[in-house]
């Protein structure tokens, strides 16, 4: 049994969880069902490769809610699966491939998102003449050991300081103070966002026990540069619950944790939501290790006259895509979408992007943001596969940029060498599990498939407090990626 300091602990580590379903190994061959049509079967003279029947699969995985699947022919669209097919279901971080298509068509796979230092005023004897402006161009990906390379760059110009202020503009997106309202204050991936992010809008805490007390530290650490941060504090309470209580203000942010979860020590990283302020304090300190002395930052609304002094851009967007399809950033998906629908909230972005798929694709799916981050999104494995089918017969560019998840074994290893490919996004909300995508035999039929299981009921009925980990969803999610595997090794193996 897990003791209760022990559980605490764990949340407080808030380790993420696999990003994919577990696949079998070899599937199990009984007698052919009448509906198969024929698919598996051997030449003469062979045992033909049969596999467990879909519905004896579903009703195993003893999953609450509802499992809908569809598998389609790539080629000409047949529907040789399906299950619940038309429902409409939570995507959970699926989401995030209908983003990159949206962003892709919008923005164009060239685009890249800058971020740069501009300067009111001429440089004279090391001495900005004016203000000093890091202007966000919306780029998710900001990183510090790239803001530590803008700060050598402007030193490099011969800056040592400046007459004036250093100001900071985040208005090449809107702000949001979260991605989702309705998620614990501390969890990392539901951080604020605006036009100018750092770290994904995340602050690296640290503890160690110290005596009979605790010494902790805020920091940005990149993997070259570790800059202190200051207008984040943490402080030890005296307590077990709640694990972590927030405050924030107009130019700090105050947590506080409790002291029954600490142990000897650890780590995670949480939330910022001051964006703007946190990555001008970053870069004021990495400046100043560049010999650059600058004053604190503020911010400004609109920009002002300037000439550009240095800049950093992002990759281009098809790599920044790439990254968020195998990570699954949520603030990715969010700037990514705001930038190309330029609306004015996630809430606005979300139905710009519902607009656009109802448009592009005819079909009946609605989304409340780009990250899926949200439970109030809704598509149907329908949908969904008709979604990929489309993307893929007019060359949109998803599918060279999704992951390759792999076959996996029952303890959900990969299948080192295995000839079947399996290109997906999977996701992952409180008892809601999806994975879409494409299967690939070799020299075989290239299959299209997409799996959505939820129960959107059960997950609504969680308190807000407990979204973090509540009790039975690690255990449901882990039989619908069971489940998920088990058929798309079941395709496979019938299909191909």
């Amino acid at each position: 049994m897990i003791s209760r300091r022990g559980l605490l602990a764990a949340m407080l580590a808030s380790a993420a969880l696999p990003a994919c379903g577990e696949v079998m190994t070899s599937s199990p061959r009984p007698k052919l069902r009448g509906d198969d049509r024929g698919a598996g079967k051997a030449a003469p003279g062979q045992k033909p490769a049969v596999t467990t029947d879909a519905e004896a699969l579903v009703q195993a995985a003893k999953l609450t809610g509802t499992v809908g699947f569809v598998l389609m022919d790539a080629k000409t669209g047949a529907v040789l699966e399906g299950r619940e097919a038309g429902t409409a279901l939570p995507p959970a971080s699926v989401t995030k491939a209908v983003t990159a298509l949206y962003a892709l068509e919008k923005l164009g796979s060239g685009r890249r998102f800058v971020t740069r230092l501009l300067a009111t005023g001429p440089i004279q004897g090391g001495v900005i003449q004016g203000d000093l402006v890091l202007a966000g161009g919306g780029d998710a990906t900001l990183q510090t050991d790239q803001l530590g390379d803008l700060a050598a760059r402007l030193a490099k110009r011969g800056v040592k300081g400046v007459s004036g202020r250093l100001l900071y503009w985040e208005g090449a997106l809107p702000y949001a103070a979260h991605i989702a309202a309705d998620q614990p204050d501390q969890v990392g991936y539901n951080p604020a966002l605006s036009g100018l992010n750092l770290n994904f809008n995340r602050v690296h805490f640290e503890w160690k026990k110290a005596g009979a007390d605790w010494s902790v530290a805020m920091d940005a650490r990149g993997e070259r540069f570790i800059p202190q941060v200051s207008m984040v504090g943490m402080k030890v309470a005296s307590r077990e619950t709640p694990l972590y209580t927030y405050k924030g203000g107009a130019s700090r942010e105050d947590w506080t944790v409790a002291s029954g979860a600490l142990g000897k020590g650890g780590s995670r990283w949480l939330p910022v939501r001051l964006t703007g302020l946190y990555t001008t304090e970053v870069f004021r300190t990495l400046a100043k290790a560049q010999g650059v002395t600058l004053p604190e930052g503020q911010a400004v609304q609109a920009l002002p006259r300037s000439d550009e002094l240095a800049r950093v851009e992002s990759e281009a967007l098809p790599e920044v895509l790439r990254g968020m399809l195998r990570w699954s950033t949520n603030i990715t998906a969010e700037c990514s979408g705001l930038s190309a629908s330029g609306a004015g909230s996630i809430a606005a972005s979300g139905q710009a992007m519902t607009a656009w798929v109802r448009q592009s694709f005819a079909v009946g799916a609605s989304f409340a943001d780009h990250s899926g981050l949200g439970g109030a999104s809704r598509i149907s494995a329908q949908d969904m596969a008709q979604i990929l089918l489309r993307a893929a017969r007019d060359g949109r560019g998803l599918k060279p940029i999704l992951r390759d998840v792999g076959m996996k074994d029952a303890q959900g290893k990969v299948i080192k060498g295995h000839p079947v490919k399996v290109m997906a996004k999977s996701g992952t909300l409180n008892f809601v599990s999806a994975l879409a995508g494409y299967i690939t035999p070799p020299g075989g039929r290239e299959m299209i498939f997409a799996i959505f299981t939820g129960d959107p009921a059960r997950r609504d009925a969680v308190p807000v407090s407990a979204r973090e980990n509540p009790p039975g969803s690690e255990a449901w999610i882990s039989r619908s990626r069971k489940l998920q595997g088990q058929l798309i090794s079941r395709w496979a193996s019938l299909y191909a």
